[in-house]
């Protein structure tokens, strides 16, 4: 088991042995977390909020097309005006 040093700024150095077991190269990101006591790295993925709402998005069915062309798009917005158009008109007046 390798062992480190904690260095100034509190810098740490993943051993070659750690870092070519778990695939992590320059310019990843680590999650660090305490669990039990022990410092832990896990690596991650970063997505950008908007890139990560709409992936959110896609998964839960809330979105749309593919169309096969440019008319059958437009098509599918006039009918989503029209629901929501339908929606709006149903609430009571306040």
């Amino acid at each position: 088991m390798p062992i480190v040093a904690v260095k100034k700024k509190f810098q740490v150095v993943i051993p070659r042995s750690v870092r070519e077991e778990i695939g992590v190269n320059v310019g990843d990101f680590l999650e660090a977390k305490v669990e039990r006591g022990k410092i832990t790295f896990t690596p991650k993925s970063l997505l950008d909020r908007g890139i990560d709402q709409s992936l959110k998005d896609f998964r839960e069915g809330r979105s749309y097309g593919p169309f096969d062309s440019h008319e059958a798009m437009v098509a599918s917005l006039h009918e989503e005006t029209r629901k929501l158009r339908a929606k709006k008109s149903r609430r009571p007046a306040a």
